[in-house]
């Protein structure tokens, strides 16, 4: 049996799942730790003007970066991966240029939100936007070159920082605390990243080959055509009940349901974001070489289903009772916020961590389609819970138009890889 594990965790795609895994589970739980403090110290509104002010920036990091950073993983040569890598770094530092330009329009942008102290915030935008597209841009890099340590040493110290920001704000004479911390801590967390790597490691990126550059950006078009509509709008309606729900409900149910996402979002992020990251350098190179993987994926797919289904249905009888104790008793409802959401999140670790089959097999118009779809069924949902001016029908009607979609595109994703075998065949 030793030598058994043993030979498990000596593959290389097991213990790199297990570095970045052990180390989003350590840096997930200094995140979580510190929530039961910060709860007692900000109050929902402080969380819902975050929640606005994350929605916001993620949907702008998308718009920044045009996805071309996903392609840094598939050329086989790295002189192709460098020109995209250039590609992503140049639409990101044109679209930070054009975000600053809205600055002077804060206020006007606020009020569109029915949230007046998002115009105090607003200038930091730019930097956030900036900061976090070029981490996802050197993300990229690592996963293409197997530095899963950098990977995981920058969410271990982005946690670090976020958790000691927040509580060091919130003794601070001002309000938007935990704002603050959301724009430094992954500003430190990527000098820390770019220090430890060193100049010698990045210097090959240093070198700017516009000729290639242009090659790569009409070789890899699907990603701003296809991909990055499809990613703005999952973000976009990912972001539905935060966007539409704040002006209607107010920001204190918003930051209840913020709570909700952080609480049940954060280990299904960190098993299913390791699991995309590791998985997706390995199928694009078991594709390139014309291996089998069908026999993975349905082994994978058994695996998950029998550890969280389990594990959801002992946690359905459980969890207003474990947030109101982890978080103070007028938290109680966020338990009963997440489980509206079992089946999606269920179906989200499968669907998530496989995605990037979409990129692998270049399918990225008909993984437009599904994000219509999702879109389609979330704004269904939201739409019925604001007819019926019911703020818990509508993130119900939410979760479950998306464990819907969720799961058709699993099995959709699957086909794929059945289609693909059958091309060895």
């Amino acid at each position: 049996m030793k030598q058994f594990v043993s030979k498990i965790w000596n593959t290389p795609s097991v213990r790199n799942v297990g570095t970045l895994l052990s180390a989003n589970i350590l840096a997930q739980a200094i995140g979580l730790l510190v929530y039961p403090v910060l709860t007692r110290i900000y109050s929902p509104e402080d969380f819902g003007l975050l929640n606005l002010f994350l929605s916001i920036g993620g949907v702008l990091v998308i718009l920044a970066g045009l996805e071309w950073y996903n392609a840094i993983v598939l050329p086989k040569s790295e002189r192709e991966a460098r020109a995209v890598v250039h590609v992503s770094c140049f639409s990101l530092w044109a679209f930070t240029g054009l975000l600053i330009l809205t600055v002077p329009f804060s206020k006007p942008i606020a009020r569109i939100f029915d949230m007046p102290d998002l115009a105090s915030y607003y200038w930091m935008m730019p930097f956030f936007v900036l900061f976090v597209g070029f981490w996802n841009i050197l993300n990229y890099w690592y996963i293409r070159t197997k530095q899963y340590k950098r990977i995981s040493g920058y969410q271990m110290s982005q946690s670090c920082f976020s958790a000691g920001y927040k509580m060091a704000f919130a003794w601070l004479p001002f309000s938007g605390g935990l704002i603050y911390a959301t724009l430094l801590s992954p500003l430190c967390s990527l000098l820390l990243s770019l220090k430890l790597v060193g100049t010698k490691a990045l210097r090959p990126l240093y070198a700017v080959e516009k000729p290639l550059c242009k090659e790569v950006a009409g070789k890899y078009a699907n990603f701003p055509k296809f991909s990055m509509p499809r990613s703005l709008l999952n973000s976009i309606v990912g972001q539905l009940p935060v966007l539409v729900l704040t002006p209607l409900f107010g920001p204190r149910l918003v930051g209840f349901w913020g709570m909700a996402l952080l609480l049940s979002f954060a280990p299904i992020s960190m098993i299913s974001h390791a699991l995309y990251q590791v998985l997706y350098q390995k199928t694009a190179e078991w594709v390139n070489n014309k291996q089998s993987i069908l026999r993975f994926y349905r082994h994978y797919t058994r695996y998950v289903l029998m550890i969280v289904i389990p594990c959801f249905a002992v946690l359905w009888f459980f969890l207003p009772s474990l947030t109101a104790w982890l978080l103070g008793a007028e938290w109680r409802t966020v338990g009963e916020y997440i489980r509206w959401m079992l089946p999606w999140l269920t179906c989200s670790i499968l669907a998530a961590s496989t995605s990037y089959l979409v990129d692998v097999f270049a399918r990225q118009k008909a993984g437009l389609f599904f994000e219509i779809l999702l879109a389609v069924s979330r704004s269904i949902g939201v739409g019925l819970g604001i007819v019926l001016k019911n703020f818990e029908i509508a993130i119900a009607g939410y979760a479950i138009g998306s464990a819907l979609v969720n799961g058709i595109q699993y099995i959709w994703l699957l086909s794929l890889v059945s289609r693909y075998e059958k091309t060895l065949s």
